[in-house]
């Protein structure tokens, strides 16, 4: 197999450059005579495990019923998604992961599988729909037993109770532990009051809250005998049939949005609410009659976390989602890009097909094969998602392995989102600023998937700990011979990089062309050396800033953290990047057809070399790179996107999604059309004679 450092036989340009300025390069693959991928093969491979399931969803989103309405009136576009969830339950599409029981399907992977492909229909669907049934309704059957099951699980599943999932605060988002909402027990009466005892601990940013919950999730301080052993759930009664508040409970509005706008959310508070024990979500902890608690996880800690990682569900649903919608933006801007042509000399030859300006090239084709890596790691993501809540690998090492890729995968997936879709709404002009041509639109209803299910900077210091944590787990036993060797290869590893050694190395290598350089120093091996040697270096830095704290007060020991807390999410940022290439890298193997591996390969490296690219600062100062070779990489992701810019097409077409699903009218072909309108028009006149001579030809002409 040829790799990225090995130029191809045949160009993927010609060396022609025509008037207008840019090379006239081959729309297709199959123009440039070069390997093409199988599309299909390529659909079922981004589809993933649970491709069928995938399929089944867009083909049920392929109704015009299920569509956004750009524009629509926030209370008409609230009824109408709310509509929308009833007809799910009728498709059969709400039940996917509960158990079969209570007449779901009992598989958690295609539940979110599904689930995630909405986002293509109405971004506000999707996250209604994982209000009602990933977070109400999954907190019922996660946190609950089956009594509750009994009790209210096949009526959340039915819509016939619509439901609220009350954990963020006004005050407190992020730290959950520190809510202030109570939950008091009275063993006089067996009841749970439920309280808000100041403003900033109402329930905030709720979706169904605003107007259609009936009930409520709501996570609160369990307190009985005097002892508050921490943050609970419990099931909570919003309103009566005709949609009043019950007595004790109010709320407001949140309004119009940002983005997101057929979601009701709203803020609740409570005032002594009396609900009974009953209600206690007790899968984790229990209140006997007499108010004595009990569980079977004896940390306080490690019970919280246990509860919370119940419901990690949202955020790996939000990586594969915005995954999806960074796609459908990248399929826009191509499809435009590969029609839309602009500029040429004014000496009559066809203006430039977009896609054929080198930076225009490098605006989308880089974020193409961040997407494409996406797909891949968010796949066994999911894998690992399924595992645990099937039950096979639900272990606390298997959780917390799957809360940690989630948090690592997560912030990249939804900051990438925001990214492509603005960089891709740019690309198209003042067509991608209208409304119609879903890019707007998308960028604001993405826009809050970076902070809710946890704010991106506070999951990456989650990853960070973890990393710290492995880290020092590598040392723990070890007798002071092994120490001494690692202190030895450390010191010797931070001479051999700081004092530039191993640029002397490059820089003899790499006399010479580029090429050859690049042959040397960037193939698949040394892109993921240099991946994850940055991840290695970046976590033991960390580490050994963070060594003095073990002797330090604790407020000494917090402020020491906090002085490298930047240091300690670029470290975790490092790591979910590498993770995201060795998916993709994983996902090639999978491919037995030559040519669309062979495409992959360079679609894999112009994201390896991308991600080298951004953090070239660092790879220089810390001499992991020579100035030559680091050179060399801009230069080689510019060849990578010419080579690539001919497969262009299929790779979005590879996406697999139908018009239905793109609804944009500058990727339906109109735009094709008037291109060639326009060219017919102009040769049309030019043939007639009575075309008008150009000012600058009339004036030669008068001067000779």
């Amino acid at each position: 197999m040829t790799d990225a450092a090995v130029r191809p036989q045949k160009p993927a340009t010609a060396p022609r450059t025509p008037a207008g300025g840019a090379p006239t390069a081959a729309h297709t693959a199959d123009e440039a005579h070069e390997p093409r991928i199988d599309i299909g093969g390529v659909t079922d491979l981004l589809l993933g495990t649970w491709a069928k399931t995938r399929r089944e969803a867009r083909e049920m989103i392929k109704d015009p019923v299920f569509w956004q309405i750009p524009g629509e009136p926030m209370a008409e576009h609230r009824e109408r998604i709310l509509k929308q969830l009833h007809l799910l339950v009728e498709r059969g599409a709400s039940g996917r992961a509960y158990p079969e029981e209570y007449g779901g399907g009992g598989d958690n992977g295609a539940n979110l599988a599904g689930f995630e492909e909405l986002v293509l229909a109405d971004p506000s669907l999707q996250i209604k729909s994982g209000v009602q049934w990933g977070l109400f309704g999954s907190a019922i059957h996660q946190l609950g037993t089956k009594p509750h099951h009994d009790a209210w699980l096949r009526d959340a599943m039915e819509m016939r109770l619509p439901g609220a999932f009350a954990m963020t605060e006004t005050g407190h988002g992020s730290d959950v532990a520190a809510i202030g909402t109570t939950a008091t027990y009275d063993p006089a009466t067996e009841e749970f009051v439920i309280h808000t005892p100041f403003r900033g601990a109402w329930k905030d940013y709720l979706g169904n809250a605003a107007v259609h919950g009936k009930a409520a999730t709501l996570f609160a301080q369990l307190i009985t005998n005097g002892v508050n052993y921490g943050v609970h759930c419990f099931f909570v009664p919003l309103r009566d049939d005709e949609g009043n508040f019950l007595p004790g409970i109010g709320g407001e509005d949140d309004g119009v949005k940002g983005g997101l706008n057929g979601i009701d959310n709203g803020r609740l508070h409570f005032d002594r609410v009396r609900i009974p024990r009953f209600n206690l979500l007790n899968r984790y902890g229990d209140v006997a009659p007499d108010g004595s608690y009990t569980s079977a996880i004896e940390s306080p800690g490690r019970r919280f976390f246990t509860m919370l990682g119940a419901l990690v569900q949202g955020r790996v649903s939000l990586d594969g989602s915005a995954t999806t919608a960074s796609a459908l933006a990248e399929y826009i801007a191509i499809t435009y890009a590969n029609q839309r042509r602009q500029f040429d000399s004014g000496a009559g030859t066809d203006e430039v097909t977009l896609l054929d300006y080198g930076r225009h090239q490098r605006r989308l084709l880089p974020r193409l094969a961040q997407t494409y890596a996406q797909y891949f790691s968010h796949d066994e993501l999911l894998q690992a998602f399924d595992g645990v809540f099937s039950g096979r690998t639900d272990t606390p090492e298997g959780r917390e392995n799957l809360e940690t890729l989630a948090a690592a995968l997560k912030p990249l997936s939804t900051w990438n989102a925001l990214d492509t879709i603005q960089e891709c709404r740019e690309a198209c002009g003042g067509q991608g600023f209208l409304a119609e041509n879903r890019m707007v639109d998308l960028h604001h209803d993405l826009d809050v998937y970076v902070t809710f299910e946890g704010d991106n900077n506070v999951l990456l210091q989650l990853v960070g700990k973890r990393l710290l944590s492995d880290y020092a787990k590598r040392f723990q036993g070890a007798d002071a011979a092994a120490l001494a060797k690692f202190a030895a290869v450390s010191t010797a590893e931070r001479v051999f990089h700081g004092a530039g050694l191993r640029q002397l190395g490059q820089s003899v290598a790499d006399f010479g062309l580029t090429s050859r350089s690049v042959e040397l120093g960037l193939r698949a091996d040394q892109q993921h050396e240099l991946l994850a040697g940055r991840v290695e270096q970046m976590v033991a830095d960390v580490a050994a800033a963070l060594r003095p704290a073990a002797k330090l007060s604790q407020d000494e020991a917090a402020a020491l953290f906090n002085t490298h807390q930047s240091e300690l999410l670029d470290a975790a940022r490092a790591h979910g990047e590498l993770l995201q290439w060795e998916a993709f890298a994983e996902g090639i193997k999978r491919v037995e057809d030559d040519g669309t591996r062979q495409v992959l390969v360079w679609l894999r490296d112009l994201f390896g070399l991308t991600l080298i690219e951004r953090h070239l600062a660092w790879y220089l100062l810390n001499g992991r790179l020579s100035a030559q070779r680091a050179g060399s990489v801009t230069r080689y992701v510019d060849r990578l996107c010419a080579r690539l810019r001919p497969h262009a097409q299929d790779l979005v077409d590879a996406f697999g999604f139908a018009p239905e699903h793109v609804r944009a009218p500058i990727a339906s072909g109109a735009e094709r059309a008037r291109q060639d309108e326009a060219r017919s028009y102009y040769a049309d006149l030019t043939a007639s004679g009575e075309a008008p001579v150009p000012e600058k030809k009339a004036a030669k002409a008068r001067a000779n």
